[in-house]
């Protein structure tokens, strides 16, 4: 298996990774993007863009969380 400091240089790096990716990416399909940038309101298509990388994001922190403490389970 991992060595601990190997562990931890991962798990630093995934998480300036998932720390990264909302500042770059789009999330809104294609369907969603063109309704609101046909409407022209700035402030709604960022509104929908955000949530929807919120959305995305959720179910990540949480399988992150769990596998944090199966690792410390299985650490100790």
């Amino acid at each position: 298996m991992f060595k601990p400091t190997v562990m931890k240089k991962i798990l630093f790096f995934a998480v300036i990774f998932l720390f990264l990716i909302p500042q770059t990416s789009e999330a809104q399909c294609a369907m969603c993007r063109a309704v609101l940038e046909s409407e022209g309101n700035v402030a709604v298509a960022e509104g929908v863009n955000n949530g929807i990388k919120y959305l995305m994001a959720v179910p990540y922190v949480l399988v992150g969380v769990l596998f944090y403490f199966v690792y410390k389970k299985m650490k100790a």
